[in-house]
């Protein structure tokens, strides 16, 4: 299996796809070995030998896989040689010119650790100033009276959106574990997202109400107003269902979802931030409606349909047999967009399997566990976002996810037709008979 790792990966995703490859090379040859069939004579190597040469190869893909965590671990360990904080998405620290680094970023970033609750999340702080002195002074511009261009609107939108996906992630580690930054600067962590929330198409605490203590409570099950089990997930018509049912009724159906849960608190707080968003919006476009069509409206609208989008590609792939497994109904992504720009986003099992886990730790957890991913049938896929990954679902082009899946498990081997013809059985809408058997 010949693969070209893109060279924007991150070193930890480069890590663990060459470690992936490895296995998939050694389960070839073995597989290849097992399969020839061919005669023992006198010249041939006995079967004996030929087992001792796998266990030595095994051997060495353990450590290999063993030395693979430790780099892992070395890049996150503040007082190791190799570690590094992750200080911008665009660039890592070999790809600044040395000098710069060395007298600006680098005494920047010693600053900046002693803010972030991590000494490895810098870059929550450089994007936190970026949409701060951006994002918010470009808003502010454009609503003051008699300063609004068409010009002006349409490059805020345009730069926002771009800006979205990686505050959203952002503010995903912030609502997953109460924050980014040290105690000490409290007050700018717990007021930010207020302030930038409804600038980057976010209402205030939806994403928290939703995410955490529905999504991950529910897990892509009957129950998850935002699961993608009862769906054809490779139909047009069942996706526009899918993001309209979402975009026109999820302020409704979250309370209505934690009062049948008796989480009535909850339910009234939910209903209460979203109908306040509302109010909100509502009310800056009357009092000026073009800017806040740029500044507010759109960015809302877009962004929630670029979370149905993206939701649907964590979870279009769902096990026929047991859908209820987070290693069944979620995939793992090592890719530029999910996990460089967005933070490891693209390990949505990991993620899973622990909520609370940090960020920079997915790679490192998924190494020592691959083989639990392996025996469970996860999925793992190269070179694909989740956005590319619904697009291609949708048009049904099994062959080019197959292309992209790097096999694990019973997985090596099989042809690039078998992998298209299983990612298939993994679309198909469950009925009520399904949901009723195949769910705890």
């Amino acid at each position: 299996m010949s693969i070209n790792i893109h060279p924007d990966l991150t070193e930890a995703d480069r890590i663990v796809l060459n470690d992936l490859l490895q296995d998939v090379k050694h389960g070839e040859h073995v597989q290849s070995n097992a399969e020839s069939g061919e005669p023992i004579t006198a010249g041939s190597v006995d079967e004996a030998a030929d087992e001792q040469q796998s266990e030595q190869s095994a051997g060495k893909d353990q450590v290999a896989t063993e030395d693979a965590i430790a780099r892992l671990k070395a890049l996150n360990t503040q007082k190791d040689p190799s570690f590094q904080p992750t200080i911008f998405t665009i660039w890592d620290s070999k790809d600044i010119a040395t000098s710069f680094n060395a007298h600006v970023v680098q005494p920047c970033s010693r600053v900046a650790q002693g803010i972030v609750r991590h000494p490895t999340d810098v870059v929550f702080l450089s994007h936190l100033l970026l949409y701060l002195t951006t994002v918010l002074p470009s808003a502010v511009y454009l609503l003051w009276p008699g300063c609004f261009s068409w010009t002006h609107g349409v490059a805020h939108t345009v730069f926002t959106m771009w800006c979205a996906g990686a505050f959203t992630l952002m503010l995903h580690n912030h609502i997953h574990n109460n924050g980014v930054l040290k105690k000490e600067w409290a007050w700018l962590d717990k007021s930010f997202p207020y302030v930038l929330e409804p600038l980057m198409g976010h209402t205030w605490d939806s994403y928290y109400y939703h995410h955490v203590k529905h999504h991950h409570v529910e897990g892509n099950g009957p129950d998850d107003l935002s699961s993608t089990v009862r769906y054809q997930r490779d139909d047009i018509w069942h996706f526009l269902h899918y993001v309209g049912r979402f975009m026109f009724l999820i302020w409704l159906e979250l309370p209505l979802y934690f009062f049948r849960k008796s989480k009535f608190s909850l339910g009234i707080r939910a209903g209460l931030s979203e109908l306040a968003s509302y109010a909100f919006m509502y009310l800056m476009w009357q009092w000026n409606p073009k800017p806040a069509t740029f500044v507010f409206l759109l960015p809302f609208f877009l962004l929630r349909i670029g979370l149905m989008v993206g939701n649907w590609g964590q979870h279009a792939l769902v096990d026929e047999v047991e859908p209820d497994s987070d290693y069944r109904s979620s995939i793992t992504l090592i890719d530029v967009p999910s996990n460089r720009h967005s933070f490891n986003d693209g390990y949505h099992t990991a993620h899973h399997l622990n909520p609370r886990r940090h960020w920079r730790e997915h790679p490192t957890h998924f190494l020592q566990s691959k083989t639990t991913y392996s025996s469970n049938g996860a999925l793992v896929f190269r070179d694909i976002d989740y956005i590319m990954m619904t697009i291609k679902l949708l048009q049904k082009d099994y062959m080019y996810l197959s292309a992209r899946v790097v096999p694990i498990g019973d997985q090596i081997g099989m042809s690039q037709a078998e992998i298209a013809a299983m990612l298939k059985t993994k679309t198909r809408m469950f009925t009520d008979e399904d949901v009723g058997s195949k769910f705890k």
